[in-house]
């Protein structure tokens, strides 16, 4: 794939011990040196008394069927992870829109600003408003879902068709979890490395089996924690874990009208703070098997998709399965 000639760091063999290793390239903290696999445009937004930049790509289609698809990423991912189903549903008639939040990616990293999915739907939709789109069908992934349910909340007259992949907010973590101060989780975030992150993500998402095709992803926000940009990105992402653990979704999934579809991989594990809840909770929480099919009852006439043994991001690991679940709902 081409996002591959992308990555971020260098395989280095050394001599005499039989390991490899990745020597992780640095990256500023708007991936100014990174190239997405589609061109990238920038909205100006005037927010909370920031100027900020939020960059988002516009994939036209080959031969348009009048359809868009707004593509929204997870909390540790952002745009460029799209690449293939982006190209998929190009070449099937849609216009796919793919921003980076602000605090993500390639968007602006503001210092003070008060993150809501509130305001992440707005700035969303000032995207869409600029390029003159009145209706989408919405995808999220992750922290991407809760965006996009969030979005559909407040703008239903907008989607077509909400999609969640693995969304997280199907609990309310703050039943299981002890809160931890922003200044706290900050300090947390400082601590990231390639090998936590990988560590995190082995343990959650793929269920201890690496496979070549995660590592890109996990060097784009490793090369942020080897660059002095680093605890501006940290802070950014400190605010966001605030977020997603204080502003939880769940108990308005009964609100959404929107034809709507849950691709879920039943082996992901991942739950915001469960190194903090109690160890009897602990076991109780990420458990998507039984997380799909409760939020299936909640959403009406929703629809569920199991994909069986898959972690987190399915439109990786098995992402023919993923696309064919999805194309079959979009057609």
């Amino acid at each position: 794939m081409r996002y591959f000639r992308n990555i971020a760091s260098a395989i280095i063999f050394v001599a005499g011990s039989g390991l490899l290793f990745s020597q992780i390239r640095p990256l500023d903290a708007m991936l100014s040196d990174y190239q997405y696999p589609y061109e990238v445009h920038f909205l100006e937004l005037k927010s909370q008394d920031n100027n900020l930049k939020m960059a988002y790509m516009d994939v036209k289609p080959q031969k348009a069927n009048g359809k868009t698809i707004l593509l929204l990423h997870g909390k540790n991912f952002n745009g460029a992870y799209w690449e293939k189903t982006a190209k998929d549903l190009s070449e099937k008639g849609f216009r796919v829109i793919i921003p980076d939040q602000i605090g993500f990616g390639k968007s602006s990293k503001p210092h003070s600003y008060q993150f809501s999915f509130s305001q992440l739907a707005e700035n969303t939709k000032a995207v869409l408003d600029q390029l003159g789109i009145d209706k989408t069908i919405v995808l999220g992934h992750s922290m991407g879902g809760m965006v996009a349910a969030r979005f559909t909340l407040l703008y239903p007259e907008k989607v077509q068709k909400l999609i969640l992949e693995n969304p997280i907010g199907l609990e309310d973590y703050k039943v299981f979890a002890a809160y931890q101060t922003i200044d706290q989780v900050y300090q947390s975030e400082l601590k990231n490395t390639a090998e936590t992150y990988k560590n995190y993500q082995l343990k959650f998402y793929y269920d201890n089996k690496w496979k070549e095709e995660y590592q890109p992803w996990l060097d784009l926000i490793a090369g942020w924690t080897v660059h002095k940009d680093y605890p501006q990105v940290a802070w950014d992402a400190a605010l966001t874990s605030d977020m997603i653990y204080n502003q939880p979704v769940c108990y308005e999934f009964k609100n959404i009208k929107t034809p709507t579809l849950l691709i879920i991989g039943t082996r992901d594990r991942t739950a915001i703070g469960k190194d903090r809840a109690p160890k009897e909770l602990q076991s109780k929480m990420g458990q998507y098997q039984e997380l799909g099919k409760k939020t299936q009852r909640e959403i009406p006439g929703s629809k569920l998709v199991e994909i069986e043994n898959v972690g987190h991001l399915p439109h990786i690991e098995v992402y023919p399965r993923f696309f064919e679940a999805l194309y079959d709902f979009i057609k």
